[in-house]
């Protein structure tokens, strides 16, 4: 199922394409949903959900990214400074940035990572 998943999404991204966002948000109760949306060894976009009192601890990322909250609050730390997410919000992240975030309502963010 999951090659079949990649084959797909390969074919998309050959042709190109366009989801609504809005329409393929989903929040597990307690969790984290992701969905891949584009992917290649330079770059990853994601779709990430996070219910409501969901926690990503401090990790890091050997890519630089950005962040776009879609839905909901919560609070990203990067580095040592706190950040509130609404949407609207936008965050940059430089490769191997220690970051972390909480969902205080369900959150929808979309993820970019890219190479540098």
């Amino acid at each position: 199922m999951e090659n079949e998943k990649n084959k797909n999404l390969n074919e998309q991204m050959k042709e190109g394409f366009n989801i609504n966002l809005n329409e393929i948000m989903n929040f597990s109760e307690g969790g984290i949903n992701s969905r891949v949306l584009a992917k290649s060894e330079n770059y990853n976009y994601t779709l990430m959900n996070l219910a409501k009192g969901t926690d990503i601890d401090t990790h890091t990322s050997t890519k630089a990214g950005f962040v776009q909250i879609l839905k909901g609050k919560g609070t990203f730390k990067l580095f040592n400074n706190e950040i509130k997410l609404e949407p609207g919000v936008f965050i940059f992240m430089p490769a191997n940035a220690p970051h972390s975030l909480k969902a205080d309502e369900d959150l929808a963010m979309f993820l970019c990572l890219n190479s540098e």
